[in-house]
């Protein structure tokens, strides 16, 4: 795994593998159910990235907007690619909502709906709080994702 991924948590915060990209836990969550859709490549350019990465994005994202639509119920959802700290190609996936959503004893307001999403007032999450999340969404995970 490169830099980026190690960065965000992994293997701690592995939600679903795919053979070209990883789905992680956020461990900083503006929203509940905020996510790191990873690169496996070495690629610090989305340009760079092997046309066989493109085509598994689709299935990726949809398995992504499922879930988060069954556990999270969100409005909207934001897909960011500020790639300015850790290079490597990464989206951090935010689940949008007003108000409040709940989950394994935490709950988030997304402070920002229904405008940009406010990164800075993410939570921190504990070590028990990713391990209980990231169970959470592994269980309502399509198995062929692996």
């Amino acid at each position: 795994m490169n830099e980026t991924i190690s960065r965000f948590g992994y293997p701690d915060t592995l939600i679903a593998e795919y053979r070209h990209w990883v789905v992680l836990l956020r461990p900083a969550q503006p929203t509940l159910g905020s996510l790191i859709l990873a690169a496996k490549s070495d690629a610090t350019a989305f340009s760079g990235l092997p046309d066989e990465a493109f085509a598994e994005l689709g299935k990726t994202i949809g398995d992504i907007e499922n879930v988060l639509e069954a556990q999270i119920r969100y409005a909207k959802i934001n897909y960011l690619m500020l790639m300015m700290v850790d290079p490597h190609v990464h989206y951090h996936v935010i689940p949008r909502y007003e108000g409040e959503r709940q989950a394994c004893g935490l709950a988030v307001t997304d402070t920002g709906w229904p405008k940009l999403p406010v990164l800075g007032d993410a939570v921190e999450l504990d070590g028990d709080q990713i391990g209980a999340l990231v169970d959470w969404l592994k269980q309502a995970w399509p198995r062929t994702a692996a």
